[in-house]
């Protein structure tokens, strides 16, 4: 057979608003399992199920709506996308004595690598971002090359080192 040229795998699930938080974390952790990253970086496994927690709780508590869950990982970024019906976009709030709730995204923004809010047709889809574990030290994509990570000049680029937009 020959090697597939698709780089991406991705997972995707609807869940009600009846559906506790519990189902998308448990949901997440089986696909996290195949990556292999329970055993190599629980650490990144438990900022991806807490990121899973608080973007499902806003898409039911907030928009009080079901959240369409998808997760990608195109070897280079594992991607958590959630969309509700809603079209407010999220902000971090910093945490307050005066406010029961409302540090969920102020929590994404200290766990994920990076995230983004994007207004889409019938509400909105909040994406996160967690680089892989073995990546975690190399610099970003958009960071100027050296001489270690520089190609040769006349070198194409890697087809398994380009990856895909987030799912919106």
């Amino acid at each position: 057979m020959k090697e597939s040229s698709v780089r991406t795998v991705g997972w995707a699930r609807s869940l009600p608003m009846d559906r506790g938080v519990k189902e998308a974390r448990d949901w997440a952790r089986e696909h996290l399992d195949t990556l292999g990253w329970s055993s190599t970086a629980p650490d990144t496994v438990d900022a991806v199920l807490l990121t899973v927690s608080e973007l499902v709780t806003n898409a039911h508590v907030h928009a009080r709506s079901s959240a369409q869950v998808v997760m990608s990982w195109d070897n280079r970024c594992l991607h958590i996308s959630v969309h509700d019906s809603s079209d407010t976009l999220p902000a971090p709030r910093g945490p307050s004595t005066e406010r029961v709730g409302g540090r969920g995204m102020f929590l994404v923004d200290a766990l994920a690598d990076e995230w983004e809010a994007r207004p889409c047709p019938h509400g909105k889809t909040v994406t996160a971002c967690f680089r892989a574990p073995d990546a975690a030290h190399d610099p970003p994509p958009d960071a100027a090359p050296d001489a270690a990570h520089d190609p040769a000049p006349d070198a194409a680029p890697d087809a398994a080192s380009t990856s895909a937009d987030p799912p919106h």
